[in-house]
């Protein structure tokens, strides 16, 4: 049963996050024939003030 753990920010609509998954299990079932119904994916969204880039978070950074 493959496994597809995605980390993104907070913020997309949930039809992005469908087209993501449907991208995502395609891509694994072409490349290891996994059955698609054994695929799974899971998208963890990540609040802004949580990630960082370059030592500040990403809504700090767009405060700028």
């Amino acid at each position: 049963m493959p496994l597809a753990q995605i980390s993104i920010l907070e913020g997309r609509d949930d039809e992005k996050k469908e087209r993501l998954i449907r991208a995502v299990t395609d891509a694994i079932e072409t490349s290891l024939d996994a059955p698609r119904d054994t695929i799974r994916v899971v998208i963890t969204e990540i609040p802004k003030q949580h990630w960082g880039i370059g030592g500040e978070s990403v809504a700090a950074r767009s405060k700028r």
